[in-house]
């Protein structure tokens, strides 16, 4: 039987889920704020995004969608192009070359996978951006950027994991 279009449509905006979501956050990020000093600190909450999509969900996040979503961060941040697409690519390379570890394991697991990967991409971003600038970026930027990501993925994921029933029953 030949689904309706009404049915592949809802099948494909459901596939599209976790690659929109994770642009939103891009988005999201770049917002402009009153707030001096912000930016130099906004969480990476697109990491977030590509960190537990590909975790939870990586046939609906590959490699290919995780380059564009860095490339697009890379656009929208104003930094070097292709810095956040290798970023981002690395950390989806390092979760699906860890598969079996990340299958079945509770949340705790998930947040500390996400603490060691996303100090490797903070760090190997620090150190690129400031070979680009040719200048030491200040490091606390770094570190107070680090934990607010780091306190922002229990906040997503849990808003990530209401949806995983709806992309499953779609797919």
């Amino acid at each position: 039987m030949k689904p309706t279009l009404a049915r592949q449509l809802d099948t494909q905006a459901r596939r599209l889920m976790p690659a929109a979501t994770t642009l939103a956050l891009v988005l999201l990020a770049a917002m402009p704020s009153h707030l001096p000093g912000l930016a130099r600190i906004m969480p990476l909450l697109a990491l977030i995004g590509v960190y537990h999509w590909t975790a939870h969900r990586p046939d609906l996040m590959p490699a290919r969608v995780v380059f564009a979503i860095g490339l697009f961060q890379d656009i929208v941040g104003g930094g070097p192009l292709g810095l956040y697409a290798a970023v981002f690519l690395l950390v989806h390379g390092g979760i699906v070359s860890q598969a079996r570890f990340f299958v079945g394991k509770g949340f705790i697991v998930l947040w500390f996978g996400f603490a060691l990967m996303s100090a490797a991409a903070a760090t190997a971003a620090w150190v690129v951006t400031a070979l680009f600038n040719a200048a030491l970026v200040d490091s606390r930027a770094l570190f107070y950027q680090y934990l607010l990501t780091l306190g922002m993925f229990p906040v997503l994921s849990r808003l990530f994991l209401r949806w995983h029933p709806s992309l499953v029953a779609g797919s």
